[in-house]
């Protein structure tokens, strides 16, 4: 999203006109991720969708930037020549250049530029927002250094480098400015920010320079590693009014033969013991994570294991992915891999206990007066407001449905929950602490 951005700032800069319908664009971009299987999946399909619009439409030009350019880029060239340009993780600057280049008479006869991915965004770099109007993400830091066994950041994202202090700030100042409500704190690695820095700067002295900025008025900390979660950090989560009590803690597994094949640092008794000390600095924390099912070598006992700790812990979100073997990792190798459809087993499963669990904890909320950040409008009957309560992060989690008499994007009123389904609740805006009167019933 924020790469996405980034890129169409830069070509609004250079003259061009950024639109939302493809089916009118002269030149179709598409920034792609290469994480896993499906997401390589979904950006192919949309490639192919779009080289059929290119082939009996208005697009003279199709392009392909992002991490699966910068993993395959070569042989995507040989395979796909209806595309007319493959930029990597690293070009994100050149990209005006780049469309520039494809208008000459004679373009280059190469069609694919695979640099080394150390592109790391500033502040000089403005973003046209794709976000919904009140809340954007800000990302700190760029690459991972962690080198996990069935991952492939480090690969097409280089290696961990964090932005400068003041940078972030002046970033988040512009955000602010531009009527931000919500920053998302983001990176492949965000407990790790400052490691590389002189003076080795770290996450709780960003996050206590941030909340001073006027206009902001949440603060949100996804992707943290647990090895590197800091009681510093849970202190300035605790105590300012600003950050949300939401930590997103990706854990990927409890048992520690599979955290220990994975390349994870940190052992189970560690993460036991940093979620009990998050829910002792912060009591009305909201804990966010996800798990991988079907890593090689995963038993049925092993699997056993991570249920029954998802059961114990009763994580308000989380999230399931099945294991993807990638090409290039250290997991690809490994023996005893697990079948697709167990896979896909394991995952429902864990799924399926957490609805419950989840169900229990939002109707838990019912009466509760929460703040809700107010998004667009609903298309639910009786409820014509959508958003999110600090519980709640944008795309992953649940929502709001909020009755009220009136409401604008981007603004925080204060309701009571009515009810609640597995993941969404649904709530009456009060006024002083009384019910205001709604003209739409439940």
């Amino acid at each position: 999203m924020v790469d996405s951005e980034v890129m169409a700032s830069i070509l609004i800069r250079s003259g061009f006109d950024i639109i939302s319908d493809p089916e009118d664009a002269d030149i179709i971009m598409i920034n792609t991720c290469a994480f896993i299987l499906p997401a390589k999946e979904e950006s192919i399909d949309e490639i192919l969708r779009m080289a059929e619009w290119k082939k009996r439409g208005k697009c003279k030009r199709l392009i392909v930037t992002g991490c699966l350019p910068q993993r395959y880029g070569s042989s995507l060239a040989r395979e796909m020549p209806e595309v007319d340009l493959f930029l990597g993780t690293g070009e994100i600057p050149n990209i005006a250049d780049f469309i520039n280049s494809l208008e000459n008479e004679n373009p280059a006869d190469t069609r694919a530029f695979i640099g080394d991915p150390s592109f790391l965004m500033d502040s000089a770099y403005p973003r046209l927002l794709g976000t919904s109007g009140c809340s954007a993400y800000l990302k700190i830091a760029e690459g991972c250094s962690n080198c996990c066994s069935y991952c492939v950041i480090p690969r097409v994202r280089g290696k961990f480098r964090s932005r400068d202090v003041n940078d972030i700030l002046i970033e988040a100042e512009m955000l602010a400015k531009a009527g931000i409500k919500e920053i998302i704190i983001t990176a492949q690695d965000t407990t790790s920010y400052g490691i590389d820095l002189k003076g080795k700067p770290d996450l709780s002295i960003l996050l206590k320079e941030m909340t001073s900025i006027s206009g902001i008025r949440w603060i949100r900390l996804l992707y943290t590693y647990p090895a590197y979660l800091a009681g510093k950090i849970l202190q300035t989560v605790s105590r300012e009014e600003k950050i949300c009590s939401y930590i997103d803690i990706p854990l990927q597994h409890i048992d520690d033969d599979i955290l220990k094949a994975m390349n994870r640092k940190g052992e189970s008794a560690l993460i036991r013991k940093k979620i009990a000390e998050i829910r002792e600095i912060i009591p009305p924390v909201t804990l966010r994570t996800t798990f991988i099912v079907g890593f090689p070598g995963e038993t049925r006992e092993k699997f056993d294991t991570l249920l029954n700790f998802i059961k114990e812990t009763r994580f308000e979100n989380l999230g399931v992915f099945t294991y993807s073997r990638e090409e290039g990792t250290a997991a690809d190798v490994f023996p005893s891999h697990v079948p697709e459809d167990e896979k896909e087993r394991r995952r429902d499963i864990l799924m399926e206990e957490q609805s419950i669990i989840s169900r229990e904890i939002n109707r838990s909320r019912t009466g509760e007066p929460h703040e809700v950040l107010i998004e667009g409008r609903s298309d639910l009957s009786g409820f014509p407001f959508v958003g999110r309560i600090r519980a709640q992060a944008p795309d992953v989690d649940g929502v709001t449905y909020v009755k009220a008499n009136d409401a604008e994007i981007g603004d925080i009123i204060t309701c009571r929950i009515i009810s609640a389904d597995v993941y969404d609740l649904f709530a009456g805006e009060t006024e002083n602490g009384e019910w205001k009167i709604c003209s739409y019933g439940m």
